[in-house]
């Protein structure tokens, strides 16, 4: 469990979306005991590019313990795999990305057990937070509560215009406690998330992009094509670079400027002696697409 499997199946889509044709093959990677978590590995070009599918229909992707565990299996192995250049957070859902957690479940809870599963929710969002490769939230329909904390633990994000974003738990007498509270004054600065964390105003995916909640906003059911092809350009990078990249970002915003930049003098000083970088330079100079073996 939580380690990457032979294939169980493959599923090939199409769409003329783009200037050229384009195909994807997924492939089922990780057999997990959840039912309402898939993690596929794209194929060919994009076998770098791994998606993790939200699929629990009946509950509008409310997240409930198996889930939990779900997901916290897909970031641990994905973690320890070298081959992923770049992460997809999806919902397999029509019009919605996540409702939340599952609310019919927590009110079964004790409070001990409640404080136990914001927890680990909060330690498996910061899981994926700190996964070493770029991760994209494609959120289309609702993301909300816990839905759109997972989003926000995402380098990325990606929404449709139908999409609608809040943090609601003021109204049910309780804070955002799976990184809510912290993640998103960082990200659209402390007034703005102030208003929507005391009001638990939602939003929709133009706002969500004027505030800077989202990096950009697509005509509905368009998401996953938009996020589809900035995770094509990421995948094309050098691997190593990605990950020393994401390091100097994510470490150096804790930093004063000048360790900050120490930081990345480190970073940077890893990849000197790569092959990638040797193979960067020659494929610059020769003209052609190069070819990363994150080396």
């Amino acid at each position: 469990m939580g380690v990457f499997t032979k294939s169980l199946y493959h599923h090939c889509r199409r769409n003329f979306s783009f200037n050229y044709r384009y195909q994807s093959c997924r492939t089922l990677i990780l057999q997990s005991s959840s039912e309402s978590v898939k993690v596929q590995r794209l194929s060919h070009d994009d076998s770098g590019i791994v998606e993790v599918h939200l699929d629990r229909p009946e509950a509008k992707n409310a997240i409930g313990k198996e889930m939990l565990r779900g997901l916290q299996n897909a970031f641990e192995a994905i973690n320890r795999d070298a081959s992923a250049n770049v992460v997809m957070i999806c919902s397999s859902v029509p019009r919605v990305f996540c409702a939340g957690a599952d609310l019919k479940e927590r009110k079964t809870m004790n409070p001990s057990e409640a404080q136990f599963f914001v927890n680990s929710l909060r330690s498996t969002f910061s899981l994926l937070e700190a996964l070493h490769v770029p991760t994209i939230a494609v959120i289309e329909g609702a993301a909300l509560g816990g839905g759109l904390e997972i989003a926000l633990s995402c380098d990325l994000r990606i929404c449709g215009e139908d999409a609608v974003l809040g943090l609601p738990e003021t109204g049910l007498a309780i804070i955002p406690g799976a990184g809510g509270t912290q993640r998103l004054p960082r990200l659209v600065g402390n007034s703005v998330a102030k208003e929507l964390i005391f009001t638990g105003r939602k939003v929709g995916g133009r706002d969500a992009m004027t505030v800077g909640l989202v990096n950009y906003c697509v005509p509905a059911g368009e998401a996953h094509l938009k996020a589809l092809e900035i995770a094509q350009h990421i995948n094309q990078k050098g691997p190593l670079a990605l990950r020393m990249a994401k390091r100097a970002i994510n470490e150096g915003l804790e930093l004063n400027m000048e360790s900050a930049l120490a930081l990345e003098e480190e970073c940077y000083e890893q990849l000197l002696s790569t092959k990638d970088r040797l193979e960067g330079l020659a494929a610059f100079a020769e003209k052609r697409k190069p070819r990363y073996n994150g080396e």
